[in-house]
């Protein structure tokens, strides 16, 4: 007879190959994909908190069938993998969309971005070189490769988990490691923001581990590949100066760790090959049609001034300047009170407000302040399971957005899920909710 945690991860993993299943069935699966998703977050929030349950083979098998899936809610990897061959034809990915490439990998592009340069750093870049230099124009194996980065950037993760939270890891690494947001948008979805989030978390352990120069290294090979996690660089050098002796501690953290990065963004720009265009493109998934609260706030007001095109224009770009004013408050506040928040959860308060307040947000950008924010706050973890849980599903497994049908079609599919859910009766082990 299964145990708990079995039961638990088991039920888990019939989420994730009914989520795969529906995701190849195209919209007739749809009802199987939200069927499946119910399944693993219903999994997930009963996953045993006490040890009758196995995390790393838990991991293997949640986010083992959604390898085999198509893209999933997105079909950014199609972008990652036109620009690895872009740079191979020796075109400027900080000049040209896949457009200018062309080809069947160029052509899974979403249009929206066909004619979009490249807003990712050289380490990115890197990374879609060396994948397509093996999968070539094969799309399938183009997308299995991409997943298996985020993969292991995921595993990298949760290898640090003890180091960042000893005293409460396995909650930590359940909600974070085995999350469904996790699982289903960076593994399911292929995104870099995986390998941004693990080289980050590696980063912030070696901080923690008062080996300096390693952590400005790492956060700044992370920063390589979104520019978010810059911010983390402002953590290394506030724990580098707390284990500095002598005078002026924080001015001598944070040279040092300005010279690591600069140096550090030098040599893997040179490795790279593709210059310095990525500074000036990383405004690129700016645009008024990005969904956002200051995004939505400035088509709002853009549409009271419709018959005036200069009012219309400056609403939105206020909105957007008052969004960075949010996140320079919460930076402030948290630089203020820093010593009663702590370095690691003041670092995801500030990249959550990033997300929260920027001019495009996506479910699973939430992600990027999730470790640190969880492995210094244990009280925070209930919430934070709550959100993941809100934006698991919100996108269509194709990325698009949802006409009626489809949003009747995955009710549906959720109300079958948490019925399957509770006729397998799983157990739930007390006080076993993340938090």
């Amino acid at each position: 007879m299964l145990r708990r945690g079995q039961v638990q991860t088991a039920a888990g993993c019939a989420g994730a190959v009914l989520v795969t299943v529906g995701a190849l069935l195209g919209r007739p699966g749809l009802v199987h994909v939200y069927a499946g998703l119910a399944l693993l977050v219903l999994a997930w929030w009963r996953y045993d908190r006490h040890g009758s349950a196995r995390p790393w083979v838990t991991l293997a098998l949640w986010a083992g069938p959604l390898l085999a899936a198509p893209p999933l809610f997105s079909r950014d990897v199609y972008s990652y993998l036109a620009q690895g061959l872009m740079i191979a034809d020796g075109l400027d990915v900080y000049r040209h969309g896949p457009a200018a490439l062309g080809g069947p990998i160029a052509e899974r592009v979403p249009a929206v971005w066909q004619d979009t340069p490249s807003p990712y750093g050289p380490v990115s870049m890197l990374v879609s070189r060396a994948v397509t230099a093996v999968t070539g124009e094969h799309a399938a194996a183009g997308v299995l490769a991409m997943r298996l980065v985020a993969l292991g950037a995921l595993v990298l993760i949760g290898l640090v988990v003890p180091l960042l939270a000893p005293g409460h890891a396995p909650a930590v690494f359940r909600l974070v490691v085995l999350n469904p947001l996790v699982l289903i948008h960076l593994v399911g979805g292929a995104h870099n923001d995986a390998l941004m989030v693990g080289l980050l978390a590696v980063g912030l352990a070696a901080a923690v581990r008062d080996r300096p120069v390693v952590a400005a290294a790492l956060v700044t090979a992370a920063t390589l590949v979104k520019a978010p996690a810059a911010l983390g660089l402002v953590a290394v050098a506030v724990l580098w100066a707390a284990r500095s002796p002598g005078r002026r501690p924080g001015v001598r953290a944070s040279l040092g760790t300005g010279a690591v990065a600069a140096a550090c963004t030098v040599v893997v720009t040179a490795v790279a090959g593709t210059g310095y265009g990525w500074i000036g493109a990383l405004d690129t998934p700016i645009s008024s049609d990005n969904w956002s609260p200051t995004a939505l706030l400035g088509r709002w007001t853009a549409a009271v001034f419709a018959h005036d095109d200069v009012g219309a224009a400056l609403s939105v770009q206020l909105w957007r300047w008052a969004g960075v004013l949010a996140t320079l408050i919460v930076a402030g506040l948290v630089w203020t009170y820093r010593n009663r928040i702590g370095v690691l959860p003041g670092l995801g308060l500030v990249l959550l407000a990033v997300v929260a307040f920027g001019p495009a947000l996506r479910p699973w950008y939430v992600v990027w302040g999730l470790l640190p924010l969880a492995a210094g706050w244990p009280g925070s973890h209930r919430r934070l399971a709550v959100l993941c849980t809100v934006l698991t599903p919100v996108v269509l497994p194709d990325g698009y957005a949802a006409d009626l049908t489809e949003v009747l079609a995955a009710v549906l599919g959720v109300l079958l899920g948490a019925a399957v859910s509770g006729l397998v009766r799983l157990p739930v082990p007390a006080r076993a909710v993340p938090r």
